[in-house]
């Protein structure tokens, strides 16, 4: 295969003139530029080898995002929450001539497809591996953590997720409510696991540190109502489990408010009972957890906890592509209420 060097044999120049012609030619003599580029087509040489500019410059202009948990590539595009995630890096990376590469960590490959990635940086949807980190930290390359405090050192933005559930348990208490489901999410694959009350204990099983706080948050708003979230069902599933409602409406027929984590299962709760003739909310409140724009788009349109998605995600970006000092970004939530919930009913279905 012909190189570089020999096409600049046979047209009587140096390399870096015909690497000029291919990268830079704008630089190159029109008169010069032509008998490069018939000397290249003669010894059939196409350009220079991208491979290699790459390696040899060592920088890739991309950044790579890795989804949490039991995300797929697939889910990325699934995920009401994961697509604007994904939109906000995107623009960011437009703004700045990056490319935005999806790397995917799913299974026991996910400390390799770091170690191995082609990218500048990364944004990790979690911390629940340490080895995620300690790949990345080898690689010397900057990076920040999202729903994650992983200390001082490292970048991370999270949402403040416990005022955001004291928020979302406040609303519903407030307009009556006394008897509620909570759907957690789970973070590995697998069938929803279900926590009844009287289980000792009952940590989550397959969550993240976002789900404890969330939890917490349920249980501070539960117990200024007089309420024990050892009283109160617990469902983990993985959102977009289209089995989510009807492992709900099953287990906790007498609940007349759901909370949920997300509001993709918000979103599946919304779509089970539409199934089953059960009046949302007439039966039944639901309430979300991100304020994407397809919450406002359901039927009826879910009361959710919002945050600014887009923004979180551009925000990772920059801080990648800036490659500052670390820092810890704890970002707002806001109860938005829609017509998803309203006071129960007189009796209890």
């Amino acid at each position: 295969m012909p190189t570089l060097a020999d096409v600049g044999k046979a047209a009587g120049v140096s390399r870096g003139t015909v690497s000029n012609v291919f990268n830079r030619p704008e630089l190159v003599r029109p008169e010069l530029r032509q008998r490069v580029e018939a000397a290249a087509r003669a010894l059939g040489f196409g350009g220079p080898d991208p491979k290699g500019r790459l390696l040899r410059d060592g920088k890739f202009n991309a950044i790579g995002f890795m989804p949490p948990g039991a995300y797929a590539i697939a889910d990325v595009l699934r995920s009401p929450y994961l697509r604007e995630l994904v939109l906000g890096v995107s623009l960011a990376c437009d703004e700045a001539g990056t490319t935005l590469s999806l790397v995917n960590g799913t299974d026991n490959t996910r400390i390799a497809n770091i170690r191995e990635a082609l990218v500048d940086g990364f944004i990790l949807g979690h911390s629940a591996d340490i080895g995620l980190i300690t790949s990345a930290q080898r690689r010397r390359l900057p990076f920040v953590i999202l729903e994650s405090d992983a200390g001082p050192d490292i970048n991370s933005i999270k949402i403040d997720g416990r005022r955001g559930a004291v928020a979302a348990v406040r609303h519903l208490t407030g307009l009556g409510h006394r008897h509620f489901a909570i759907l957690s999410i789970r973070r590995t694959s697998g069938p929803p696991i279900v926590h009844m009350p009287g289980q000792a204990k009952r940590p989550l099983l397959a969550g993240f540190s976002l789900d404890d706080e969330r939890l917490d948050g349920f249980k501070q708003g539960l117990a200024e109502a007089n309420l024990s979230i050892d009283d109160v069902p617990i469902i983990e599933t993985t959102p977009g489990d289209p089995s989510a409602g009807a492992v709900v409406f099953d287990n906790v027929p007498e609940a007349t408010a759901i909370l949920t984590m997300s509001d993709w299962q918000a979103i599946t709760i919304l779509d089970e009972a539409v199934c089953r003739g059960i009046e949302v909310p007439g039966h039944v409140s639901v309430i979300g957890f991100d304020g994407t724009a397809e919450s406002a788009r359901t039927t009826p349109p879910l009361t959710t906890v919002a945050q600014d998605v887009i923004g979180k995600g551009r925000l990772a970006a920059r801080m990648v592509l800036d490659n500052q000092p670390p820092r810890q970004v704890v970002l707002p939530v806001e109860l938005v209420v829609r017509a998803s919930t309203a006071a129960p009913r007189a009796k209890i279905r």
